[in-house]
């Protein structure tokens, strides 16, 4: 099996060492070029032929967006993950450089206290970023909780098959990860004034990148997004996204469905995580309940999904055409729980007509797709 082939950029000589000192160890990557400017950067590119490229944002001369723009020219395909600061500076900058077509990004350790600690987390975060946008291997097998599957004969099992929803629709979950902040913008860009049910959203993001992800998506699309902050009580065309390192759950109170923030545990590595979210939601909404599952790396909310699909709720999952890395929602597809398999144009729409909202000729005439 080939390795995967990354080109790294950054101006700083010691975080290109870093970053080739923490893939070395892989034996599935190899760092086939280093360079100090975008200028060289792009020039390696046809002598070192990466699979992959690390670009840092914050560089002088051209810094990683105008590196960016002139890449994407000449190399539409090839992933481009983004190394940035966590100031909102840096997230400003890493959610200009999505909107340009970057496929992911790594924020830089800081205050870490030893190279080797910085080592660490640098690797936690960019190796399986590296592999999810140059898969090399079959995806890994679905593990489902015993609770979603049913005994049959000869001691084998089989998932359990879902309720039809009986109820009107009465909110939309969606998870998202890596290609999430383009693909949220592109859905909710299409969603209707008018949508008749609350939006509870987690994409995986630290702080201060949720609050501007949901500023910008919100300036771009009919309903307002907002950032929850904990004790809103869910209306009808309000989209709330989980902020970064806490949990998000829907909760059942006298005034109505409310929104609550925790930091339990990371679940699938992440806080926020979509499983927290799915799971509160099926609790609360039972069979009134539309999933949504769009582009992103590992398994996160796929047990969700299966809580959704227990309850009698529906799922919707992005096709894998249209993700930038179809792992989340391609989870939820081999696990046979999605009802259905969408490129992204059309997930506005199908929302629209599951919801009844009455924009729907309107939704379908500005869908945009990847």
């Amino acid at each position: 099996m080939p390795r995967i082939r990354v080109l790294i950029v950054d101006d700083s000589v010691v975080i290109r060492r870093l970053l080739t000192d923490c893939l070395a160890d892989d034996p599935d990557i190899e760092v086939v070029g280093t360079a100090a400017s975008g200028k060289i950067g792009l020039a390696k590119i046809t002598q070192v032929n990466p699979d992959v490229m690390t670009l840092d944002v914050e560089m002088p001369e051209m810094d990683g967006i105008q590196t960016l723009v002139e890449l994407r020219k000449e190399y539409p395909r090839l992933p481009v993950i983004m190394f940035s600061t966590l100031t909102e500076r840096g997230a400003a900058s890493t959610l200009d450089a999505l909107t340009h077509g970057a496929s992911d990004y790594v924020t830089k350790p800081a205050n870490v206290g030893s190279v080797a600690t910085a080592l660490q987390r640098v690797r936690e975060q960019l190796i399986p970023k590296i592999k999810a946008l140059c898969p090399r291997r079959a995806p890994e097998p679905i593990p489902l909780r015993p609770r979603t599957v049913a005994p049959v004969k000869g001691g084998s099992a089989r998932p359990v098959p879902p309720a039809p929803a009986k109820r009107a629709i009465e909110v939309l979950a969606i998870g998202a990860s890596t290609g999430g902040p383009n693909a949220l913008a592109a859905l909710m860009a299409a969603l209707p004034a008018e949508l008749p049910v609350p939006v509870v959203v987690v994409q995986h993001m630290p702080p201060m990148f949720t609050k501007l992800l949901a500023d910008r998506l919100s300036a771009g699309s009919p309903l307002l997004v907002q950032e929850a902050a904990g004790g809103e009580i869910l209306a009808p065309g309000q989209v709330w996204i989980a902020p970064g390192d806490h949990h998000m759950t829907v909760v059942r109170g006298p005034r109505g469905v409310k929104l609550k923030l925790d930091q339990g545990p990371p679940e699938n590595s992440c806080r926020p995580a979509v499983d927290v979210l799915f799971r509160s939601v099926a609790e609360v909404y039972g069979a009134s309940a539309l999933a949504t599952v769009l582009t992103g790396m590992g398994q996160d909310g796929l047990i969700g999904a299966s809580w959704i699909k227990e309850h009698g709720g529906l799922v919707l999952a992005q096709d894998e055409a249209t993700s930038v890395v179809w792992g989340m929602p391609g989870y939820v597809v081999r696990g046979g729980l999605a009802d259905r398999v969408l490129p992204l144009g059309d997930v506005a729409r199908t929302i629209v007509a599951m919801t009844g909202a009455r924009s729907a000729a309107a939704v379908g005439r500005s869908s945009v797709g990847a």
